[in-house]
């Protein structure tokens, strides 16, 4: 009807989504995804991301599917310089979604795992607290945080990657009962192995992989719903169970058996 075709443009131009991490992986098939499904009902996506070139290839192509997008390179550690990036975001164009997706993995030498934590878990604070502050005094919006299955279990294999992953876990299901009742979803978001950057240097078997757009299709249907833990693909979602309910000493056994990061 004519009603209900008003009713869906008007909340496609509400569409104003902001993303972390979107120069490539899931950061940037998500703000793809949301650029095609909204674009030509005005969706307005701010993304930020580390390499200038590959952010701004990500943005042309959300520009061409009809999306109005602003791209800055920012340092998801800094701050005071994200606290005002989201600020003028949601000035620009009042946020519905925000997605903090950027992150790391690597070896596990003392600057690699810290600087893991730096973006895995404090760039997620970093882009959480402002968006609650935008998003709580309009009583509504939804907040993403990426996650991994990787955080159901300290691994030996990568303990910085998956103790990082298991913060934002738990912290995402902390929050989300938080701020339920002021109209805020918090959304954690937990995939297997999805084509990024991360997994590109990986040189084990990664099980049940899937392509980033695949992925993307996925989240955007669990934050347009708001559901509380999005983990995919149903697989690796029933070896998290697994991973958590093993015994201490027989998973470390096994896990221990794992390929090693590089």
């Amino acid at each position: 009807t004519l009603a209900a075709t008003a009713r869906h443009c008007h909340i496609a131009v509400m569409k104003s989504i902001l993303i972390t991490g979107a120069s490539s992986g899931i950061g940037a098939a998500v703000a793809l995804a949301y650029a095609q499904r909204y674009g030509q009902g005005g969706c307005t996506l701010a993304l930020s991301g580390r390499d200038a070139d590959r952010l701004q290839a990500v943005a042309t192509a959300c520009r061409a599917s009809g999306a109005t997008v602003s791209a800055t390179v920012i340092d998801v550690t800094d701050q005071a310089a994200m606290r005002q990036w989201i600020s003028d975001a949601d000035t620009a164009a009042p946020l519905d979604i925000v997605l903090a997706n950027a992150g790391i993995s690597g070896g596990e030498d003392e600057a690699t795992t810290r600087r893991i934590f730096d973006i895995n878990l404090t760039g997620v604070l970093n882009t959480v607290h402002p968006a609650l502050d935008c998003v709580i005094a309009r009583g509504r919006g939804t907040i993403g945080m990426v996650s991994s299955i990787a955080g159901n279990r300290g691994l030996p294999s990568a303990p910085a990657y998956s103790a990082a992953k298991a913060a934002v876990l738990a912290y995402g299901e902390g929050l989300r009962g938080r701020y339920a009742h002021r109209g805020v979803a918090i959304c954690v978001i937990c995939p297997g192995f999805v084509r990024s950057r991360i997994t590109d240097q990986n040189t084990f078997s990664m099980p049940f992989f899937m392509e980033a757009d695949r992925a993307a299709q996925i989240i955007l249907t669990g934050l347009n719903k708001g559901t509380a833990k999005i983990s995919f693909p149903w697989q690796m979602r029933c070896i998290g169970w697994i991973l958590r309910a093993l015994p201490s000493g027989l998973g470390t056994r096994l896990l221990s058996r794992l390929p090693q990061k590089e």
